[in-house]
């Protein structure tokens, strides 16, 4: 059963868990459930998807209950009017807050994109960051004898694909547990002392419009046991 956050006659959102797809996707052909085979069967209805999450990100996820409340939503999303709020754990003390503006090569998948252009300009993309928390732990990364880890809050301005894991490392605060853009070294870390065997990455929060009422919608969605455990391991009261 998934937990379900929001719903009317229009809209349903739901937490998403880390690890479970979207849909069904060419570029994982081994996973047999998704999320909107999950839902669909959990209210007896048909869902459309309005946005992405990645595999590994949990937490809201938006789906439209009929093809018109889809189009509206999707519309917002394409406007960039929604405002989408992450969760990340991340290697190193980040500053206090900042603005990540790093165009991303467009990124195509062997399998879903093969018949796509590969001369795409690189896309424009910009991150929001706010520094949460820190924490320093007595465990031997490298060359060091302690490891340094903040929680941020991350807040995409644009939607390319993997932005947040791709800004996170390319200002070298790779998001822990992120096995294509992190650090191998902090993921082990985290899976042998901390029994942690996700991406430290959560959409934490989304606000849109109502597409009929138009009164502003802010959905929230909590923190899974896992990402739980690693506050309370961290010292992190939030």
């Amino acid at each position: 059963m998934l937990e379900i956050l929001y719903r009317d006659e229009y809209l349903v959102a739901i937490n998403k868990p880390s690890g479970l797809l979207v849909h069904r996707s060419p570029i994982d052909r081994r996973e047999t459930e998704f999320a909107v085979q999950i839902l669909r069967d959990q209210i007896g209805q048909f869902v459309y998807p309005v946005h992405r999450l990645d595999k590994p990100t949990s937490g809201v996820l938006l789906f439209a209950l009929d093809k018109e409340s889809a189009k509206l939503i999707g519309e917002q999303f394409r406007s960039r009017e929604s405002k989408k709020s992450y969760l990340a754990v991340v290697r190193g003390y980040i500053d206090e807050s900042g603005v990540i503006e790093h165009a991303l090569s467009v990124k195509l998948d062997k399998i879903a994109d093969k018949d796509s252009s590969n001369d795409k300009e690189a896309q424009e993309a910009t991150t929001h960051y706010r520094r949460v928390a820190t924490v320093e732990i007595p465990y031997a990364v490298g060359k060091y004898d302690k490891t340094r880890y903040s929680l941020v809050s991350l807040e995409p301005q644009t939607g390319r694909k993997h932005q947040l894991r791709r800004h996170m490392k390319h200002i070298s605060h790779h998001i822990l547990g992120d096995t294509k853009y992190g650090r191998g070294e902090h993921n082990k870390l985290i899976r042998e002392e901390f029994n942690c065997h996700r991406m430290l990455l959560h959409a934490s929060s989304l606000q849109i419009k109502h597409p009929y009422t138009n009164d502003t919608l802010i959905i929230k969605a909590p923190l899974d046991e896992t990402f739980k455990a690693i506050y309370k391991f961290f010292n992190w009261y939030i």
